[in-house]
């Protein structure tokens, strides 16, 4: 299958990279037959940042990409298309093993300057079989500013077959110095039809089960997969969408709050289960510490340092965690206002009967507070307010969302 068939409903996007590829196969062969290639006015470029929101697949474009630069299918020097989907360039390019593609998607909540700079050793090598040099950077946007400026001179003047391939929200979440020396691309929700196509195709899932899916994430293609896929995840969206039916009084607003930390930091506390052992014990075997044997002296440092990135992954797992759930709360009063003015354009966020109760016992200028007191949440999230403190305003506007001096 063609590493373009997994770009859902990018069909613009899509043909620009396709472009792109063409022309970067074209300059490499021609640097391999001696010729003077170039690439001035060309569709590629050495630099691309791509934009969009959660969900449209922004590391999937990045990953494509990369493929079809790699390809060495034999058709396509006949004419094909570069990303063919099984040549040995495209298949080590998506399972994440091609030697000059370093795919980095970070499991803490910045990238600072020692990365960086790593990343920036790596891009100044030669392909060590491949085409080209290709760093993606799947989180773009969680550069510190000392990073962003460490990366912006090599984004500004990479070495000849070196591409660097940046996914971020929007362009606003990228230094303004970086992004103007990368080519933008813009990705879309994708619609909700090819979402569960993909899902039916790609993974097998039921038609219904895959539609039910995607509707109800609004087309973010992983959360629809992982829905549709994964038991545990369909509970707990089912619990918070039960919340705004419990928020009767203070007291319940506070009992919401403080499930909707818990079961994030559950899931945190899971994933650590399942990952800090298996690489605590492997780091103890690389540095030579025998099963139930104290680590050789002057290996404690690097113990160390595993244990903290650890907990900031966690960190980062419980605010992701929490952030999805605040997604799912806001689709629900998303429901609930076009009930209100008699739309058909709900997506089935949340049970019909609680949405059609919350509906006609509030306003809509009461539904739009809500909706901007879950969104006020997530910005103290990001400026590290304290979870639950942040969970339990929300949850008290949620239940009275009209302010104190509009009351007097």
């Amino acid at each position: 299958m063609p590493v373009w068939d997994d770009l859902v409903g990018q069909d613009r996007v899509s043909e620009q990279l396709l472009a792109a590829a063409r022309d970067a196969d074209a300059f490499v062969t021609a640097v391999e037959r001696g010729e003077e290639p170039a690439l001035s006015g060309s569709a590629m470029t050495h630099a691309w940042l791509f934009t969009g929101p959660p969900g449209c697949g922004r590391a999937t474009a990045a990953r494509a990409f990369a493929a079809a630069l790699q390809c060495r299918s034999p058709d396509r020097a006949l004419g094909g298309t570069p990303g063919c989907g099984f040549c040995d360039g495209c298949h080590t390019t998506l399972v994440g093993t091609h030697a000059d593609v370093e795919a980095v998607r970070t499991e803490v909540l910045t990238i600072g300057v020692g990365e960086t700079r790593d990343l920036i050793r790596r891009a100044q090598l030669s392909p060590a079989g491949g085409r080209w040099q290709v760093i993606l950077l799947e989180d773009a946007d969680r550069l510190t500013e000392g990073a962003g400026n460490v990366l912006l001179k090599a984004v500004e003047e990479p070495a000849p077959r070196t591409v660097w391939l940046l996914c971020a929200p929007s362009i606003e979440d990228v230094l303004p110095t970086i992004r103007s020396r990368c080519r933008l691309l813009s990705l879309r929700t994708p619609p909700v039809d090819a979402v569960a196509d993909l899902l039916t195709r790609r993974d097998g899932i039921h038609p219904e089960t895959a539609a039910a899916a995607a509707r109800a994430t609004g087309g973010h293609i992983d959360r629809a997969r992982r829905l549709a896929t994964d038991e545990r995840a369909r509970a707990r969206r089912d619990a918070v969408l039960a919340i705004p039916a419990r928020l009767d009084d203070v007291g319940a607003c506070l009992r919401a709050a403080q499930q909707l930390v818990d079961t994030a930091a559950e899931d945190a506390k899971q994933l650590a289960a399942e990952l800090d052992e298996k690489e605590t014990e492997e780091l103890r075997a690389a540095l030579g510490a025998a099963e139930g044997k104290r680590l050789p002296r002057g290996t404690a440092g690097a113990m160390k340092e595993l244990e903290e990135r650890q907990k900031r992954r966690a960190t980062r797992t419980q605010r992701d965690t929490l952030d999805l759930a605040l997604t799912e709360l806001t689709g629900f009063y998303r429901d609930v206002l076009a009930h209100q003015f008699g739309t058909d354009i709900a997506v089935g966020a949340g049970p019909a009967d609680t949405v059609a109760r919350l509906a006609a016992t509030s306003r809509p200028e009461q539904t739009l507070r809500r909706i901007e007191a879950i969104l006020e949440c997530r910005r103290a999230l990001d400026r590290n307010v304290a979870p639950l403190l942040a969970v339990e305003a929300m949850t008290l506007t949620l239940r009275d969302p009209v302010p104190a001096r509009a009351r007097s």
